[in-house]
């Protein structure tokens, strides 16, 4: 090659093969031993990886696990309880087919925020504490769940939370029918007592002689039960609201509370399944005589009616204490109550219930002051279709 880079000629100098052979051969055996070396440090490690991962997953291989991760799986989306999984950054982790269906979620939510899949504030804010639930009531759109919660992990670790709940919005509706029938029945008895009363005033008034006045003791007795029972159901011309609110009004003046009716009440045609009417109206009442208990005499409940056709519409007043504006505010957001819990469930369980019966009829609940000093509830239920409207 000359200095300009031009190449001038090539030379080539051959190497016997036999030489080649002669070096592979002398350096086989470190390449051997290397080799031999590289094979023993893999299998050390296999071993030692298999007995860690045998030690962590119990003994079981890959098909084990397989068919446990298969099992496991197809428990936690067949029980009919709701799970719930969350990681310490309050993360979805897991949830069950039955989990999505009664928060109104896709299962495909797994990796999210809790904070953001569009569950009730009140929720988030009780499922990411740190202190264990044991059912505790919430409202997710129509239903009303049970929730309990428990951190996962042992001492040593934190990973996450388990939140296992279930649906007891039938259960509940139907424990809310009881009360009010039990109301009815106590309510009832109440009557039968007092009846007794009078029944042995006029045997006796007869006993003395004193007949005349054994006559106006009953008639007048008579009369002011019917006057009542008449400006009642000519009102309410419906036998299930009528009959509940007269076992009401006898329930509340066995409490000392009065229960009227506002003039200019009505119930031409009601389009709201009774049952659901039962519920409303015997839980609003229910806790408006409760509240108008607590404060010194008189004790008053008012209860303003307009039902027909197009509208539910039911306005109850107490003298009770009332309500703040914080206490308005959870009492609409949950179940909610400002007694202190007496059973397993809780209190506010009428109210949640009330709820929960007007938001899946897309109506209004409103808590405002009464004049009466205590709590106005103001429930407005639209029952006719918007098809029906259109016609």
């Amino acid at each position: 090659m000359q200095r300009d880079g031009s190449i001038i000629a090539l030379v080539s100098v051959g190497v016997i093969v036999e030489k080649v052979d002669a070096a592979l051969v002398d350096a086989l055996p470190q390449i051997v031993l290397a080799a031999a070396a590289v094979l023993i440090v893999g299998l050390l490690g296999a071993v030692l990886i298999s007995r860690r991962l045998r030690r962590q997953t119990h003994g079981m291989g890959e098909r084990e696990i397989t068919r446990m991760y298969e099992y496991y799986d197809a428990v936690l989306q067949s029980v009919r309880e709701g799970l719930l999984l969350l990681d310490r950054d309050h993360r979805i982790q897991l949830l069950n087919r039955e989990g999505a269906r009664l928060l109104g979620l896709e299962t495909s939510v797994a990796g999210s925020r809790l904070d953001q899949v569009g569950l009730p504030p009140s929720l988030v804010t009780a499922l990411q504490s740190d202190a264990a639930v044991t059912d505790e009531i919430h409202l997710v759109d129509a239903r009303m769940l049970v929730f309990n919660r428990r951190p996962a992990g042992g001492e040593d670790q934190n990973l996450g939370t388990v939140v296992t709940f279930r649906d007891h919005t039938e259960i509940r509706a139907m424990s809310g029918e009881l009360d009010t029938v039990r109301g009815l029945a106590q309510s009832l008895r109440a009557q039968n007592h007092e009846a007794a009363n009078r029944l042995h005033t006029v045997v006796s008034l007869i006993e003395m002689g004193r007949t005349d006045d054994a006559v106006t003791f009953a008639t007048e007795e008579l009369e002011a039960a019917q006057r009542l029972t008449d400006t009642v159901v000519e009102s309410l011309d419906h036998p299930v609201v009528a009959a509940l609110i007269l076992g009401k009004m006898a329930q509340g003046a066995e409490r000392g509370v009065r229960l009227v009716v506002e003039p200019g009440s009505y119930l031409r045609e009601m389009q709201l399944d009774p049952h659901d009417a039962v519920t409303v109206l015997g839980n609003l009442i229910d806790n408006a005589i409760d509240a108008a208990g607590e404060t010194s005499p008189p004790h008053q409940v008012r209860i303003a009616v307009a039902i027909d056709a197009e509208t539910f519409g039911v306005v109850v007043d107490d003298s009770g204490p009332g309500l703040s504006e914080e206490q308005r505010r959870l009492a609409l957001q949950r179940g909610w109550s400002t007694k202190p819990s007496a059973d397993g469930f809780g209190r506010g369980i009428g109210l949640a219930l009330v709820v929960q019966i007007v938001r899946r009829h897309h109506g209004t609940v409103e808590i405002s002051t009464s004049d009466l000093g205590g709590a106005s509830f103001a429930v407005t239920v639209p029952t006719r279709t918007h098809a029906e409207a259109a016609r």
